[in-house]
Order: structure tokens, then C-alpha cells, then sequence
């Protein structure tokens, strides 16, 4: 089944000129629009697919791009991973929707693929459906270790070279950071764009500080929580100082013994508003091969807040936040510690940070400035 996306004409305002590197300006919609199928991996609920995805398709209808986007895995998949359901039934329905994936295909001008049509199955069987379609190749994280990283030997061998066969054909690979950047040069990706995972600035209207205490904030799932255990011992050690609560967003199982954690249900309506009950936002990451290929998203959404992120000094967090300026990086126990009581302590400091971050956060990390980019490579790839 395929999603049509409805557009509203006050979702679609928003500036033409792009303030990343790379500026240009995209003419608006020529009288006959590019279609454009979103083969996404998830509906709304999966932050990938809404964010890499789903939510540009207001923004580009502004440049004639008209896009439908057909998930794969239903919403009920995702209920079923972060509740620790069976995954079978949702699974299995995927595969029967893909019988019309082909149908689909045809109507479209162009592919906009989330890492792959067909999970699980080889490289061969995606390029019959995809004919001498162009398509785009969309990752925002570094999805080829699933396949060729793993542990696994006969995953490895008919699918570790997938994706890299995959994208030596695509029209265009969109990549969130420097890390899967490098790894698509290097496997032979034709044209690349360094697009990063940002926020819709218009959901992130600026709030004052929250009263109570110390508020640390973390927004994630339950399968990215365990990322938190491993600052434990700095949250422990604040909380024995002064007055300190854990703000939970999205995983409501987490505890950490002697820190006061207050849980909240994630939801798209409510996330921003959420973590403007924070003082700041934190994003703990392990310094290996899947975390460095991570996009970074929880410091944005802080830095869009107003909120001056602490993050660990790992692959894209390196490069979003400015150190000492929008925010902060922190690697080991005594770094986190010392970054987090400098926060609690200097108000101005920590106020200032929230500003530089919102500032960061508009000119870098918002549709508003990505979405003529893409628009651009987009029609690049009809019109050469």
C-alpha cells in the first residue's frame, strides 16, 4: 500500500536560499512536477524514514517534486521492536505488499530508496525491480555492517556486497555524515551529497528554562537507552551534589540506581516540547564502528530547542557540535562530570550555549536551509 502526501500551503513556506556549503537557489515548480516514490523502510513512527525522508515532501512539492511514499515495514513492526513483540506477522506482510513494488516503480520518475527495497535479499533482486529506473540510495547510518560486519558468515556472503552494488548504480547517494560519506566514495558511489538529519525549525519554537532542578534531557527508544549506562557514574555523582532528574524521553524502562528519572512516551506532536523542559540534552555513544556512523540527530533537536547539547566526541557529534561554544564534548567520566556541573553551575554559560546552539542549529541542521539543496541535486539527477 502507498501513502500519498497531502500538502498544506502553510507547511510549504520557508526560505529558498541555502545557507550550507555548497549555496545555490532552485527555480519553484515548473508546470509539469518530477514524481518522485519515497521506498521508505518505515512510516511515521520510524525517525528514519520521517526525518531522512517523509519530511521533505511539503518542502520539495515547493520545486515541483511530487512525492508518494510506499513504507515497507508497517507501523506495527516498530510497535513490536521497541515493545519486544513478535515481528513475524509484520514481517511477512511486508514481503506480500512488495509484490506491487514494480507497479509502483513505473508510475514514478524517480526512486528515493531508504538503504533498500528488500531487506534480506540480494542486490539482484532489487535491480530487476528497479529496471533502468534512476534511483536514489538514502542512508543515515552505516547499514553496511548489518550485512558485511556482521558475525554471521552466510549473511556475509550473499549479502555483503550489497549494498556497494546498490550504490555503484544509484543516480545519487545521501549520506548523513562524514563517516558513511567516506565509506560510499570508497565502495564506489558515482555522486554523493553529504545531506545531515534535521529538524523542521518551525516545530522548535524557543522556551524559557523549566523551574525544579537540574534537568538533564535524553529523547530516544528503547533499543538506543543502554547508551545511557555508560554515563551512570557522572549522573550518580551530580545527583549526590545537588538536586538532579533524569528526563527519559521515548524509552520508559530505563533506571540508573540514585538518579531520579522521570519518563515520558515519545511522540512527533510532543518531542519538542518535551525537551524544552531540560536544561540541557545529552548523547552518550560508544566509540565503535555502528556509533560512528550515527547522524548526530539527538544534538540537533537539543541545539534547536535553545538547549546547549553535551555530547560524546564520536563521528558526526564532532562536527555538530562546536565545542566550548554551541555546547559541549565529553569523553570520559571526568569530562562528563565536569561538563555537566559546568552547566548546572554557570547559568549564562549555559544560556549563552542554548542561544549559539538555536543559532547553529537554523543555519546547518534545519529543513529550512536543506531542503533546496536536495531539491536541486533531485532535479539534477532528470535533467543531466
Amino acid at each position: 500500500m502507498s501513502i500519498s502526501v497531502h500538502l498544506d500551503r502553510a507547511d510549504r513556506a520557508g526560505p529558498t536560499q541555502v545557507t550550507e556549503t555548497g549555496r545555490s537557489q532552485v527555480e519553484r515548480a515548473p508546470s509539469a512536477p518530477l514524481r518522485v516514490l519515497m521506498a521508505t523502510r518505515y512510516g511515521r513512527l520510524g525517525a528514519s524514514s520521517r526525518l531522512r525522508l517523509l519530511q521533505y515532501a511539503p518542502r520539495l512539492a515547493e520545486f515541483g517534486i511530487a512525492c508518494t511514499a510506499r513504507p515497507f515495514l508497517s507501523d506495527g513492526y516498530i510497535r513490536a521492536l521497541y515493545e519486544g513483540g513478535s515481528r513475524v506477522k509484520p514481517v511477512l506482510a511486508a514481503y506480500g505488499r512488495a509484490a506491487g513494488l514494480r507497479a509502483a516503480i513505473r508510475n514514478h520518475d524517480l526512486v528515493w530508496i531508504e538503504k533498500e527495497l528488500l531487506p534480506f535479499l540480494p542486490a539482484v533482486l532489487e535491480r530487476a525491480l528497479l529496471g533502468e529506473k534512476n534511483f536514489i540510495l538514502d542512508f543515515d547510518d552505516a547499514w553496511f555492517l548489518r550485512y558485511g560486519g556482521g558475525g554471521n558468515r552466510l549473511v556475509r556472503t550473499l549479502l555483503g556486497g550489497k549494498f556497494p552494488a546498490l550504490l555503484r548504480r544509484a543516480s545519487l547517494t545521501i549520506v548523513a555524515n562524514e563517516t558513511l560519506r567516506d565509506w560510499a566514495i570508497g565502495a564506489g558511489a558515482r555522486n554523493v551529497l553529504l545531506l545531515p538529519t534535521v529538524v523542521d525549525l518551525d516545530h522548535y519554537p524557543i522556551a524559557g528554562e523549566p523551574g525544579g532542578p537540574f534537568t538533564v534531557g535524553w529523547i530516544g527508544t528503547p533499543v538506543t537507552a543502554p547508551y545511557l549506562a555508560s554515563i551512570a557514574g557522572p549522573l550518580r555523582t551530580l545527583a549526590a551534589e545537588a538536586p538532579l532528574e533524569l528526563l527519559v524521553i521515548g524509552a520508559p524502562g530505563f533506571a540508573i540506581d540514585g538518579v531520579t528519572c522521570r519518563h515520558m512516551p515519545w511522540s512527533e506532536a510532543t518531542e519538542a516540547h518535551l525537551i524544552g523542559q531540560c536544561h540541557v540534552g545529552i548523547m552518550p555513544l560508544p566509540d565503535d564502528a555502528w556509533a560512528r556512523g550515527k547522524s548526530g540527530y539527538k544534538l540537533v533537536q537539543y541545539m534547536a530547542a535553545g538547549r546547549a547539547p553535551i555530547g560524546s566526541p564520536i563521528g558526526a557529534n564532532r562536527a555538530i557540535v562546536q565545542d566550548g561554544v554551541t555546547g559541549f564534548l565529553a569523553g570520559d567520566a571526568a569530562a562528563w562530570c565536569d561538563r555537566l556541573r559546568r552547566l548546572r553551575d554557570d547559568v549564562p554559560l549555559r544560556r549563552a550555549m542554548g542561544v549559539a546552539a538555536r543559532e547553529r542549529a537554523a543555519e546547518h541542521y534545519a529543513l529550512q536551509a536543506t531542503a533546496p539543496r536536495l531539491a536541486a541535486a533531485i532535479r539534477a539527477i532528470v535533467t543531466s
